[in-house]
């Protein structure tokens, strides 16, 4: 595992911490900033995995 994979999780993980914050008290822009960070997670975990994935290859 790399930096960017272990990054990304952990940015999913607060996301969706954030975004059931934000559904629990009816906050529209808390829920709208986790669902995002999560994304963002994913994004960077894919970057992470595809780097691993290019690594291996060489």
């Amino acid at each position: 595992m790399n930096k960017d994979q272990i990054k990304g999780v952990a940015k999913q993980a607060s996301g969706a911490v954030k975004e059931a914050a934000g559904k629990v008290t009816g906050n529209k822009k808390t829920q709208a900033e986790g669902t995002a960070e999560k994304i963002a997670g994913k994004v960077q975990k894919g970057y992470g995995d595809a780097k691993e994935k290019i690594k291996g290859a060489l």
